[in-house]
Formats: structure tokens, C-alpha cells, sequence
């Protein structure tokens, strides 16, 4: 039987939705733009705790359909190959309740082991070294993985410029009030966020992991947050009071810069426990739940937006108000959660933000 030409473009656009569309290249938006990858495992957390097996499974099962690779390893192999030096940005805040998992980075490192990178050419980092070392990422590290932070601790006012690079800032009309009882208003560098010399000068390509929770500056925290307030300095800035919060320009305006969107390759989401309220800190141990997923993509834009719904379809389960329309209570104090800052990035080509776009193909093992 011939098909008629509507027939024929029909197939063609079914084709378009099943196969995972690439061809660009490696960093922001990537070269699958608009595409999530979701995998659900009932038994990836039992009680508190990550389990391994499944984890790792859930690892191994997003990378290939996220890129159509016939085995993990070729699916690793789509971004790194001997000679890379990958670093891994993880999430230590919220401490103890959720953080980033040992469970998920070991096959993150396996995979880049599979890939060709060699065990000293990875190097896994958090901004504050105090937040690091309190999280325990240094006893999850394989002998010969490297860690590497940019500040000694979290303070107010964060210019310290030992571990930045001077030569790579944002600049943006943003000054943290304390700022004027150490330097000159007039000062250039209190409206600067430099980067740290960890992307700018140790690594060539970034894995991304973030974790899936509520923020109440930012309205979440997923892959952009993670990239804007773990990777600068002088970020307290962007929220200096329950009512001065400019999250929403600054996350997109970080991000922007040359230096993100060229060396981050790869965003893993850790939605395996999530937190629906009062984060980023203590307070998400009200507030968690066993999501029981993980997603993967190169496109953080499409990735933070379904993340968002993730988190605002379990607030409407429960009775409560999308993150978007949160007002202040004992456990989110900001005035507004500014999560147009997703929206802000996918204006300026960070990826995919309107949800006909966004193909999230959903994955259950188990």
C-alpha cells in the first residue's frame, strides 16, 4: 500500500519522537535538546537508604536512551574518551537528609572508567571544602579520583579569590549589603561572580549532579542552580533577604557565560528521594519522599522544567500550591520562589523550555 503525503509525514514525525534527535555538539544545550530521559525503580530506595543494584541499573538504562547506544559504555563514550579530564559538580547542601548519593556517583565513575578516562584524570567537587569534607564525598572516592573545592567555608560576604579565576567573571548590578564594610561600592569586583579555576582551568568537560528539591529563593534547585550557585563566588548576592531575590536573573546570566556552555556535557538529576518543601537545607526533612527516579539529559532547561513538575504534581497530591504561587510559611520564608529563571534560560538558547518542545521518555524497571 502507498502512503498518501500526510500519511508519509505522519511516519515521519512519529519517527522524530521516538528517536532521540542529536548531531550537535557537546555542552548547552547539547546535542539533545528538549530530551529527558526518566527512570523509575521501586526498589532504587528502601526506607532511607539508596540501594545499589538498582541504582546502578537506572544509571546504565538513562544513558542509553538517552542516547540510543546499544551497551553503557558506548553510551559513556558519546561524551568522553582517554584524555578528557571530567569533572563531576555534586550537591552537599541539605545535609544529612538529602545530598548527593554515593550510590549514584560510582557508576557515574565506572562509566567514565569504561569510557577511557583515566581514575586521576576525574576530579569531583563542591564549592565550599568545609560542605565537602561534612558530607563525606572524600570517603566515597576510588583510590586516584581526585576532589577539589574553590572556598574554605560558606561565609556572608563571598570575594575570597584564591580558587576563582579573575579573568572569568559575570558582571551584573547585584551588591550583597555587608560588601560595603570591606570594599568601595564603586569597587567593580563586588558586582562580579568569577568562576571557579576547578571548570576554568582544570577540566575540560563537566557532569552535573544535581538533586531534585524545592528552593525558596529559587523556587527549585535542580541542574541550573547547581551549575550558577556551586561554581561562582559572591553569590549571596542573588538572594540577600527574604524580599531582595534576583535568583531569577542571576541563575541565567551565570550559566550563560562562554566557559558553562562549552565544558558542561552532561546533567544527571538524583530524584531517587526529592524534596517538595523548605529547601535547600535541614528543613527538607519534612518534606521528602521517595520519588524513586533518576533523569538524564544535555539540555538543562528541558530537564529543570520537568523536574519543576515533578515537584509541584507531588505538592498538588498533597493539597498544596505550585512552587510558582508559594507564599511565605515557617519552612519557605522567601516572598517568591523565582522559577522563571528556567523560562529566563531557555530564552537565551539554554535550552527547551515550552513543554510541547520537551520530549520526556519515561522508563520503568523493576
Amino acid at each position: 500500500m502507498e502512503l498518501g503525503r500526510r500519511d508519509f509525514l505522519g511516519v515521519l514525525a512519529a519517527q522524530a519522537v521516538l528517536r532521540p534527535q542529536s548531531g550537535g555538539k557537546l555542552g548547552i544545550p547539547g546535542p539533545y535538546p528538549g530530551r529527558v530521559v526518566a527512570v523509575r525503580h521501586p526498589r532504587s530506595v528502601l526506607g532511607d537508604r539508596y540501594q545499589a543494584g538498582p541504582v546502578r541499573q537506572m544509571v546504565a538504562t538513562g544513558m542509553m536512551k538517552l542516547t540510543a547506544a546499544p551497551s553503557g559504555v558506548e553510551a559513556w563514550r558519546r561524551f568522553f574518551q582517554p584524555g578528557d579530564v571530567v569533572g563531576i559538580k555534586l550537591n552537599p547542601v541539605g545535609r544529612p537528609h538529602l545530598i548527593s548519593a554515593p550510590e549514584v556517583l560510582h557508576p557515574i565513575l565506572e562509566g567514565l572508567e569504561q569510557a577511557g578516562v583515566k581514575k586521576r584524570d576525574i576530579v569531583v567537587y563542591d564549592r565550599y571544602r568545609e560542605e565537602f569534607l561534612q558530607a563525606g564525598f572524600d570517603k566515597w572516592l576510588p583510590a586516584g579520583v581526585r576532589w577539589m573545592s574553590a572556598s574554605e567555608k560558606y561565609l556572608a560576604v563571598q570575594l575570597d579569590m584564591e580558587g576563582y579565576d579573575r579573568d572569568v567573571y559575570m558582571e551584573m548590578p547585584l551588591v550583597h549589603p555587608d560588601c560595603a564594610q570591606q570594599y568601595q561600592l564603586s569597587d567593580r569586583h563586588v558586582r562580579r561572580s568569577y568562576v571557579a579555576r576547578f571548570l576554568t582551568r582544570e577540566v575540560n568537560k563537566l557532569i552535573n549532579v544535581g538533586v531534585l528539591k524545592h528552593h525558596q529563593a529559587a523556587g527549585v534547585t535542580l541542574a541550573l542552580k547547581n551549575l550558577s550557585h556551586g561554581l561562582v563566588n559572591n553569590v549571596n548576592r542573588s538572594h540577600v533577604s527574604n524580599t531582595a531575590n534576583s535568583t531569577g536573573t542571576f541563575i541565567p546570566a551565570v550559566v550563560d557565560q562562554p566557559v558553562f556552555r562549552e565544558k558542561v556535557v552532561l546533567h544527571i538529576l538524583d530524584g531517587v528521594k526529592a524534596a517538595y518543601h523548605g529547601g535547600p537545607g535541614a528543613k527538607v526533612a519534612k518534606y521528602l519522599w521517595a520519588h524513586q527516579t533518576m533523569y538524564f539529559a544535555t539540555d538543562p532547561v528541558a530537564l529543570d522544567k520537568t523536574g519543576w513538575r515533578a515537584l509541584d504534581a507531588k505538592r498538588a497530591s498533597l493539597g498544596l500550591a505550585p512552587i510558582a504561587l508559594l507564599k511565605p510559611d515557617a519552612d519557605s520564608v522567601r516572598l517568591n520562589c523565582q522559577v522563571e529563571h528556567i523560562e529566563i534560560a531557555g530564552n537565551i538558547g539554554l535550552g527547551v523550555f515550552d513543554d510541547a518542545k520537551i520530549r520526556v521518555e519515561r522508563v520503568e524497571l523493576g
